[in-house]
Formats: C-alpha cells, sequence, structure tokens
C-alpha cells in the first residue's frame, strides 16, 4: 500500500527530527496538552504497536487493549497509562524501539490487503484506513515538536492522505457532536506543497474552502485553529466546519484557541 510507504516516510522525518535531542530536550513541553517531546514519542509507539497488532494479531491486540481500556474507564487519563508502560526506557531507548516499531509497522502495512478488517478501539476498519490514521497521527502529533522546536517543516504531497481523510469526516466532525449534517458539504480548493491543486465537491462560489492543503490539514487534525491560517473560509456551512472540524475518532475534542498552537520563537 502506497499509504503504509507514506507513513514510513512520516515517520522518518520525525525520527530525524528528533533522534539527535538530548534528554534534556526531549523531556521540553509543547503546547499539546503540556506533553513533552518524549511524551509524544511514547504514545505514537504505543499505537503503532497496537495497529499492528490489530493487523497481524487479533487476540493480542484483544490482550493488549484490556488493561487500556480498564486504566482509562477507572477515571485515569492515558498519557498516565502510557507513561507507565514506557517507564524502564530511557528516552533513547524510547526512540530507538519506536523506529523499530514503525518500521515493522510499515513493512506489514505495505504487503497487507487494503481491505483487510481490522480491530480498533470502536468500530473494525480497513487496513488502508488504519495506517492512513497512524500517517495522521504522526504527522499531526509532531507538529507540536516542531513548534517547540521553533522549526518550520517542509511537508510533502503525501499529506494528501490526510487531506482525504479531513474532507471524508465531514460528517463525521457534525454527528460526533450530535449535529445534524449541514448539506451540501463545501466545496474544498487547496494547493499542495507541490503547487499542485487539489479540488473536493462541487463548485460553490458561496459555501467553500480554499487555501493551502498544509493549512487544511493542520485544522482537520486541530493542530491550528482556523484562524491562524491561511485559508479562506466562506458560507455558514464551511465556518461551522471548520470551527469543530476532527477527523480523528474518539469523543468530541475541543479545537485549540486561536494562538495557542503555533511554533515557538527560539
Amino acid at each position: 500500500m502506497q499509504q503504509a510507504k507514506d507513513f514510513l516516510a512520516e515517520s522518518e522525518d520525525v525520527f530525524a527530527l528528533v533522534s539527535g535531542l538530548s534528554e534534556e530536550a526531549l523531556a521540553t513541553a509543547t503546547a499539546f496538552k503540556q506533553w513533552s517531546i518524549a511524551d509524544i514519542i511514547q504514545h505514537l509507539h504505543f499505537w503503532n504497536e497496537a495497529a499492528l497488532l490489530s493487523l497481524t494479531d487479533a487476540a493480542g491486540f484483544d490482550d493488549f487493549f484490556k488493561p487500556v481500556g480498564a486504566h482509562i474507564f477507572s477515571g485515569k487519563d492515558l498519557k498516565s497509562y502510557e507513561r507507565e508502560y514506557f517507564a524502564n526506557l530511557t528516552a533513547g531507548e524510547l526512540i530507538a524501539a519506536w523506529k523499530h516499531m514503525y518500521l515493522a509497522t510499515a513493512r506489514a502495512f505495505e504487503q497487507a490487503d487494503p481491505s483487510q478488517r481490522v480491530a480498533w478501539v470502536g468500530p473494525s476498519m480497513s487496513a488502508r484506513s488504519s495506517i492512513t490514521a497512524r500517517q495522521m497521527e504522526t504527522w499531526s502529533h509532531a507538529q507540536a515538536i516542531y513548534d517547540a522546536l521553533g522549526i518550520d517543516r517542509a511537508d510533502q504531497d503525501r499529506i494528501r492522505n490526510i487531506v482525504v481523510l479531513g474532507v471524508n469526516t465531514y460528517g463525521w466532525t457534525f454527528v460526533n457532536r450530535k449535529l445534524d449534517v449541514p448539506d451540501p458539504m463545501p466545496y474544498v480548493s487547496l494547493t499542495a506543497p507541490s503547487g499542485d491543486v487539489w479540488n473536493y465537491g462541487d463548485p460553490q462560489d458561496d459555501n467553500c474552502i480554499q487555501g493551502s492543503a498544509v493549512a487544511f490539514a493542520q485544522v482537520v487534525t486541530q493542530t491550528r485553529n482556523v484562524v491562524d491560517t491561511d485559508l479562506q473560509v466562506i458560507g455558514d456551512n464551511a465556518n461551522l466546519w471548520m470551527a469543530n472540524a476532527q477527523c480523528f475518532a474518539g469523543a468530541p475534542n475541543p479545537v485549540p484557541e486561536p494562538g495557542v498552537r503555533c511554533k515557538a520563537a527560539v
């Protein structure tokens, strides 16, 4: 699957970003829930392992997730479980273990049937959707690392997988919030990192979103508030979508406040 290759490339870029950081730097707090850079790597590593198990060992995935579910349902937060899970690893060992896992995950998914159903925390999904979600998570969480380090990311056109996920979850954004889905969906016209233009939906001058594909991906993954991007948002449906966009599974998550998620001055 090309999506598996894209996940691998995304992960390799993040590895290049963090592999040379000191233990002190890896402890740097980010603007994402004040998680440290190491916390983010823990999170990516943990759910890459879960994704690999869901593809290759359904029973193993169930055993893996049972204590996680019990921890969360007891009222504790997920991050405390992940920190305890990796407590015996130094920061350097964590980085190495994460790389070993994302390489194994990418290899397994690249050779998988894209339509294979795999278990997950909620409903099952296709293998293609699962590895696309891993790329999305890697890309979106890495934004907090780039921001904390004050570094601009050089995005590639593989971000299209995340854009498509964002477009495809238009209805989910509202259903998840128990709201009626506004009809019609806005027309989306985005400029890719390469300069190509990607269009989605039926052209509508009074109900549309235009701008960079990176900005759109940032908004639907909630790494930026829409007002902190270059997106031009026209029409009630488009504005309501961008004010609530959420392309990932889980309970409704509040979008970041304006100016909160941004590149740090260094």
